[in-house]
């Protein structure tokens, strides 16, 4: 949803300067950039990409768009739909993504074989893991930990895959582990 400010449409996200009205914006061709809690917005192409080495990216553009008109701007409220009320009253109600998975997606889902798996190798970085136990505990660690661990690993990655198959979504997010 557009950010309107007093004289115009957005500040930047990196030199803070106002964004005018129906003026030439840049985004960041990055995903996770673009999401409404982000919501990136660049006043220019140094901007943009002055945040390129601050986020990491390894292979973005600037993608150029055009802000909202001071019109199309207050059209971005959230969008409603009207209900009929049981007495023939017309209400409205936001709309909002829904919570519940179709349970026939969903079983699709877990049904959907997973490619052939990959070779059985450690996931792990066994420095960290063997540190963290002796820190903890002050015991020594088992290389065998390493491979229980990775089979460990590789049973919560399916159980998210097939989590973000159920939601139709090809990214596992963190809700999924």
């Amino acid at each position: 949803m557009a950010q309107l400010t007093e004289t115009g449409w957005k500040k930047c996200s990196t030199c803070k300067r106002e964004i005018a009205l129906g003026a030439r914006y840049w985004l960041c061709s990055v995903s996770t950039c673009n999401q409404k809690r982000t919501g990136l917005a660049f006043c220019s192409v140094d901007c943009w990409d002055s945040h390129v080495p601050l986020l990491r990216h390894r292979d973005a553009w600037a993608k150029e768009a055009t802000a909202p008109t001071s019109h199309e701007a207050g059209d971005e409220a959230p969008k409603k739909r009207r209900l009929m009320g049981a007495d023939g009253s017309e209400r409205e109600q936001r709309e909002r993504r829904p919570e519940a998975v179709d349970p026939d997606v969903a079983a699709a889902a877990r049904r959907r074989p997973l490619e052939e798996p990959p070779p059985d190798e450690i996931l792990v970085v066994a420095s960290k893991v063997k540190a963290y136990i002796k820190a903890r505990s002050d015991l020594n660690t088992s290389a065998a930990v390493m491979e229980a661990l990775s089979d460990k690993v590789r049973a919560a990655c399916d159980e998210a895959i097939r989590s973000a198959w159920a939601h139709e979504r090809k990214t596992v997010l963190d809700r999924d582990v």
